[in-house]
């Protein structure tokens, strides 16, 4: 066989979701963002509303000692095995700057920010391509021979689906020099987290980090709040780049709060797993899209040779419904968008605004 080759998309190209990706005024449903559907929880918002004005003129803990204690116990993990971040972003970043000298191995399609974070560390990106949007293990670890650093996301974007055997395989089968970037950001959304999640081998694989968020998993997406899980040794490493004051104090409390309400997150992934079926079997039976399989709260829809972009276009100036376009992540073509499960009066939407563009 000949050997595969994947053209990046280039650094300029990896843009995002949400209302800011276009013309806000014109979004009246975002699907197009990858949250908890039910939002941020109650307790999250009261915290801000009471600590504003108690907090608001203090500088935040640069710790972040007491959101770590809360982390600690929410995931049954020492503190001294997290770090905090200003988003997972932050930390995608860090881990760059930390780990990635001159070459990392990244699959693809999946978040570009991996590329961009390794390009700006200086390192070359090697891409492995997924076969039908699903990991290929042994491609993965025969290009990271050598390799600084594998960047892997389980459940992957903007495919959605989980991988865990193939990711376990792979952190198994790499140097125990080469670094593991695992981002876990959508994995409490999925069905079954416990059984998915890999957080229980950072303590068997000192080479990994776990890369987890409360912006999907507790809908803060405006206060970024992100968090790793590793050896302390790594740890330490990673640390060595957080900037001072790095997470907010209405951040750090909306956080603490968040983290009580287990039932906001257990709610949600029953109504992803729901609503899920619905949508998929209802957009099955439209004409012009065709739902690809996912296992988290976003799947891919097949446009059936339509431009991505110009269709996400159509769409939000016709009806106001904002989907992802996926032609700007590495090793897509340019006829899949991404859709966000959300409510049912919201999914309901969704599919009225596809409605008027099948046929």
């Amino acid at each position: 066989m000949g050997q595969e080759v994947i053209v990046s998309k280039g650094m300029s190209a990896c843009s995002h979701g949400g209302i800011y990706s276009v013309n806000p005024k014109l979004v009246k449903l975002d699907c197009s963002s990858n949250i908890n559907p039910f939002g941020t929880p109650r307790r999250a918002i009261a915290a801000i509303q009471k600590g504003a004005q108690l907090l608001a003129p203090v500088y935040p803990d640069p710790e972040c000692k007491e959101l770590k204690s809360s982390l600690s116990r929410y995931l049954h993990v020492n503190p001294e095995w997290l770090s905090v971040g200003n988003g997972a972003m932050e930390i995608i970043y860090w881990f760059a700057r930390a780990f990635v000298k001159k070459r990392a191995v990244i699959p693809a399609p999946t978040f570009c920010e991996y590329e961009l974070a390794a390009h700006k560390a200086g390192a070359l990106v090697d891409f492995a391509l997924m076969r039908d949007f699903k990991l290929d293990a042994d491609s993965v670890i025969e290009k990271a021979r050598d390799a600084d650093a594998v960047f892997l996301c389980n459940p992957n974007n903007p495919t959605g689906m989980l991988d865990t055997k193939q990711i376990m395989k792979i952190i198994e089968g790499v140097e125990s020099s080469t670094k593991v970037l695992l981002d876990e950001c959508f994995i409490e959304l999925v069905d079954y987290p416990g059984a998915n999640t890999l957080i229980g081998m950072v303590k068997e694989f000192d080479n990994l980090v776990i890369l987890r968020s409360l912006t999907k998993s507790f809908g803060l997406a405006g206060l970024r709040v992100g968090y790793s899980i590793c050896n302390p040794a790594l740890t330490k490493k990673l640390s060595i780049y957080k900037i001072p004051w790095n997470v907010n104090c209405l951040a750090q409390a909306a956080g603490i709060a968040a983290l009580k309400d287990a039932g906001h997150v257990a709610s949600a992934r029953a109504l992803v797993k729901r609503e899920r079926g619905f949508l998929q079997d209802r957009i099955g039976k439209l004409e012009s899209f065709s739902p690809c399989k996912s296992d988290a709260n976003y799947f891919m829809i097949d446009l059936h040779g339509r431009n991505s972009t110009q269709f996400r276009d159509a769409l939000l100036r016709k009806t106001g419904v904002l989907v992802r376009d996926c032609s700007t992540f590495t090793g897509m073509d340019s006829h899949h968008i991404r859709v966000a499960i959300k409510t049912r009066k919201e999914n309901l939407l969704l599919l009225k605004a596809l409605g008027m563009f099948d046929g």
